[in-house]
């Protein structure tokens, strides 16, 4: 399943990760395999693609390697034939990186999302074997361009050499500029896929196929309807409905953006968002409280359309 051949249109929600009280669990806090579960099945439900759990959303930085592992298992089962399930496999090297996409090989997922090595700012040359290598395990790979977490940034020309790789279909386009999509569209064969849902809108006008999503967690059906609209080319009515949604979606480009996401979650009431493991800590008073009125007011408007 390479090449052109592995469509990635739709929403794909790079799903959260929701935890309980356990004081022999890391931090005092275990994965709630359930309730994941029923978030993935939730999303799918209201007609999102897939999946992508283990990504920075899902906290993958803090989870041990046989949650790690079980999160991949339990998205997989739950999604069934339904739709994709996209794996983080980031790692600081690409031994660690090719170790979780084989796992997730075994275990079932359709594909990998990968960002360039992790921790350590890696130079061209690294850059390319770590996607070589992860190739090596045959899944797609959607590649992960965020400088801003990473500090490595795969500017188009950096993707072009890459390009040639049997696996590598897509990148998750979260520079911020715009003008890469059609520079990597003009550049090479890769699709890309919206990263930022602040620049949701303007990068499906642009030529993005699909989107690696953060805010659908809160809002599945309404990130469905944006996505269909724009592609269905009813930009005015896509325009109007993601007015009216940027200022919640804003919050996946914020630094607390995990926590912002769980807290949306948890104010609309339909699945459960809940806390985060450390090194993430609660919103301040403050931020929490911004968080609230924005989703409050994207949830007003939803239900008064």
């Amino acid at each position: 399943m390479t090449g052109t051949k592995f469509d990635l249109g739709g929403v794909i929600v790079a799903t959260t990760l929701p935890f309980k009280e356990d004081p022999n669990a890391p931090a005092g806090l275990a994965v709630d395999f359930d309730r994941f579960a029923a978030h993935c099945d939730w999303l799918m439900n209201n007609g999102c693609r897939g999946v992508g759990p283990n990504g920075s959303l899902g906290e993958y930085s803090s989870l041990t390697d046989e949650e790690r592992r079980k999160v991949i298992q339990v998205a997989v089962e739950t999604v069934g034939d339904r739709g994709l399930v996209v794996a983080g496999v980031h790692g600081v090297g690409w031994h660690q990186a090719k170790h979780w996409a084989e796992l997730a090989a075994e275990d079932g997922a359709a594909g990998v999302l990968l960002l360039p090595p992790t921790i350590f700012r890696a130079n061209e040359g690294e850059i390319i074997e770590h996607y070589e290598k992860v190739n090596e395990v045959g899944l797609p790979i959607m590649a992960y361009n965020n400088p801003f977490d990473t500090k490595v940034d795969l500017t188009p020309d950096l993707l072009a050499k890459i390009d040639g790789l049997d696996n590598l279909v897509a990148v998750k386009e979260f520079s911020g500029d715009v003008r890469r999509v059609l520079e990597i569209l003009d550049k090479t064969s890769l699709q890309v896929i919206a990263g930022a849902d602040d620049l949701l809108f303007e990068s499906l006008v642009a030529g993005a196929t699909g989107w690696f999503a953060g805010y659908p967690n809160a809002f599945p059906r309404e990130a469905v309807e944006l996505y269909r609209l724009v592609m269905a080319g009813k930009v005015f009515e896509a325009r109007d409905l993601y007015r009216n949604m940027v200022p919640v979606f804003a919050w996946d480009s914020k630094t607390e953006f995990v926590q912002a996401i769980k807290l949306s979650i948890d104010v609309i009431g339909e699945s459960y968002g809940g806390v985060t493991r450390p090194p993430r800590g609660p919103l301040s008073e403050t931020a929490a409280a911004a968080v609230r009125r924005d989703t409050e007011r994207a949830l007003a408007y939803t239900k008064n359309r």
